[in-house]
């Protein structure tokens, strides 16, 4: 393992540009500034959009001189782990965009109701409702970021030329579903069943909302054993940023998928066994918390796939 003291140690040969992570963030900051700015009397906060973006890049670009400073390990992972934090900026952001469009959850209900006969999302809590099941599936939910800082960490630590390009690739995969959010949405169950009722849910009555949700966010409670201790960290995350978009794909199952091959790459077997309950149960909690339609889950599992061999390919191309 590597020893405290290498973190430190000023490399002989530094970076003198941005990260590749950095210049996706810039990426799409352009790209949804340009959309911003050709809806910027129909988007309700632009003001605030612009000011968070102007801090966005004075935070990367103080960043980037910390590590021209003194450029080592622990100063590079810093600049990573300062972008990945941003993603919970950057995430609400898609609802800003969304919103403006006409909701298609109608779509999708009927078709998950077409694959499976029935709603998964509405009765996976009923048939598994006891505490431990409900802990479990919890757990699995809120083991989402904590997966994504391990197989960095575990990067950092013992396969440190794998890093940056393990963090690129997570957060180009975060970024290509940020863009898939902004023209695609669909809120997903515990949105729209609350808009048009759990009972015509139940009958297969799917309506048309339009832009309902351009104006309400208000959704189901989360299914679950209230006292529980994951149920509470899933429920103050959910308060914390939670909004009616980004249901399809699931990119918690997305970039989790991708996570899990990121660990088979580093070779090794105890990280990749240890994180492999936890994808699981992410998986089936994705449905059972009433966050996403299964298929949802299932196109996650898929875009995954297709974004870890096509990102991995293309940054060894470089």
């Amino acid at each position: 393992m590597l020893k405290i003291k290498e973190l430190f140690k000023i490399e002989s040969k530094p970076r003198r540009g941005l990260l590749t992570l950095e210049w996706i963030m810039l990426a799409y900051m352009a790209l949804t500034t340009l959309l911003m700015l050709f809806m910027f009397t129909k988007v309700q906060n632009p003001e605030s959009m612009l000011w968070g973006r102007l801090r966005i890049i004075v935070i990367t670009f103080a960043m980037w001189g910390v590590y021209r400073l003194v450029p080592c390990r622990i100063t590079c992972f810093a600049r990573i782990a300062v972008q990945m934090a941003l993603l919970g900026w950057w995430y609400p952001d898609t609802y800003e965009f969304n919103r403006l469009f006409p909701n298609l959850d109608h779509l999708f209900a009927q078709w998950e109701q077409d694959i499976f006969g029935c709603q998964p999302a509405l009765h996976f809590y009923d048939v598994f409702s006891n505490k431990v099941f409900s802990e479990l599936m919890h757990l699995g939910y809120s083991s989402y970021y904590p997966m994504i800082a391990a197989i960095v960490l575990y990067c950092l630590l013992k396969k440190y030329d794998m890093m940056e390009r393990a963090a690129t690739i997570i957060m180009a995969s975060f970024f290509i579903y940020y863009i898939i959010y902004i023209a695609l949405p669909v809120a997903g169950p515990q949105y729209y069943y609350l808009a048009v009722g759990t009972d015509q849910i139940a009958k297969g009555v799917f309506p048309n909302v339009h832009d309902y949700f351009m104006n309400n966010q208000e959704c189901l409670p989360i299914p679950g054993w209230k006292d529980g201790f994951f149920y509470e960290m899933v429920q103050n995350a959910h308060d914390a940023g939670e909004r009616p978009t980004a249901a399809f794909p699931s990119s918690h199952v997305g970039v989790s998928t991708v996570v899990m091959f990121l660990a088979w790459k580093t070779g090794s077997r105890r990280l990749l066994l240890c994180m492999l309950p936890l994808y699981v149960l992410l998986c089936f909690s994705t449905v059972y918390i009433q966050a996403h339609y299964a298929i949802d889950a299932l196109a996650g599992m898929i875009s995954g796939t297709i974004l870890f061999f096509t990102l991995w390919f293309a940054l060894r191309l470089r």
